[in-house]
């Protein structure tokens, strides 16, 4: 078993000794680093990390922000390490998956976090249900107006075809097309 340590921080500006030093501490053999905002999703320092761990190794951070973008991605990340036989340390959060408690403790995290995409997907939907009870729906406002519509039937009506009449009213003609087609008048 050995413990590889993985260190971040956001900016040039800062520097990651704290963390090193932690780590090394710890009694990571190895530690790599990326100097990158935790948001990007390329982390070549955390590539590396992961390609460099084998069955019965132990990934050690300093703190949990320091791997993951956020929870669902933190989970992903430490599922997918689990799934290939990895354990993971965080030093500030006392978070062990090499143990009973750690791995209870990281499960409760990770219920919370689904509870979490629960609540947004349960709001999501009422704020919608609720708009549309109010006759309001979602989505961009059609491009092609009443105003637009009549006009354009109209310029049909007086010998254009509907790649014509789009281009007078500075609208797509599948725009029109569709526009047409729902208002019963479409096949011209």
């Amino acid at each position: 078993m050995a413990l590889i340590g993985y260190a971040r921080v956001s900016t040039a500006e800062q520097d990651t000794a704290l963390q090193t030093d932690a780590l090394r501490k710890a009694g990571c053999e190895r530690v790599f680093e990326d100097t990158v905002s935790g948001a990007k999703a390329d982390r070549p320092g955390l590539a590396a990390t992961l390609a460099y761990l084998r069955d019965g190794d132990v990934l050690v951070v300093w703190r949990l922000d320091r791997l993951g973008r956020s929870l669902p991605h933190l989970i992903e990340t430490i599922g997918d390490l689990e799934a290939r036989g990895v354990g993971f340390r965080s030093l500030t959060e006392s978070i062990d998956t090499t143990t009973p408690g750690g791995r209870l403790v990281f499960h409760v995290f990770g219920a919370l976090g689904q509870f979490e995409c629960d609540l947004i997907r349960e709001r999501t939907k009422a704020g919608l249900a609720a708009a549309a009870a109010r006759g309001r729906k979602g989505g961009r406002k059609p491009v092609v107006s009443a105003d637009k519509l009549q006009r354009a039937q109209e310029h049909i009506a007086n010998g254009l075809n509907v790649r014509e009449a789009a281009a007078r009213l500075k609208i797509g003609k599948t725009a029109l097309y569709a526009a047409l087609q729902a208002a019963g008048s479409g096949d011209s």
